[in-house]
């Protein structure tokens, strides 16, 4: 978390900070009202009232279960794009560089705060996301195999339909 971020929540006279705390329920009819708290040491539990809840799960990418399948560096994040590594890419046509947000393995993007290089903002993640998707669409097209493209029949050899084509 940022220390810009960190004095803005202090500061913040509507928010409470709980350390070794866990939420271990919640109250509400259409919405949030209470929150259970349990103490991670004691198990001690107390209700608070809550009308949000913000969960901050620190910037640990969780990426263990991956093994070796996806390129990571040495703290867990995804390298993707001009950050692989040389040689990288199982399946990747010869010659043929990583898209900026492709992983070590061939058409599997990441986004978001799991990738090397992120800014670790919500909003980035999203743009990460939304800038997946023309990534995605290219790999695919290079990727499948090519057809001829369809004949488009003109107006003079489409079967019979009663309706007369325009004329200018």
């Amino acid at each position: 978390m940022s220390d810009y971020l960190i004095r803005q929540i202090g500061s913040a006279p509507n928010v409470d900070v709980c350390y070794r705390v866990q939420v271990a329920g919640g109250t509400g009819t259409g919405h949030l009202e209470s929150l259970v708290l349990q103490d991670t040491a004691s198990g001690a539990r107390r209700s608070v009232p809550a009308d949000a809840l913000f969960v901050l799960i620190g910037s640990q990418p969780r990426t263990q279960w991956l093994g070796d399948t996806v390129a990571r560096d040495r703290r867990g994040f995804i390298l993707t794009g001009p950050d692989l590594p040389a040689g990288t890419g199982h399946g990747r046509p010869p010659g043929r560089p990583p898209l900026p947000l492709e992983t070590s393995l061939p058409g599997i993007f990441a986004a978001g705060d799991v990738r090397r290089g992120s800014v670790n903002r919500v909003a980035a993640a999203v743009g990460d996301g939304a800038a997946t998707i023309p990534l995605v669409h290219r790999y695919l097209h290079a990727t499948a195999p090519h057809q001829p493209a369809p004949v488009t029949p003109s107006p003079a050899s489409t079967p019979a339909t009663g309706i007369q084509p325009a004329t200018s």
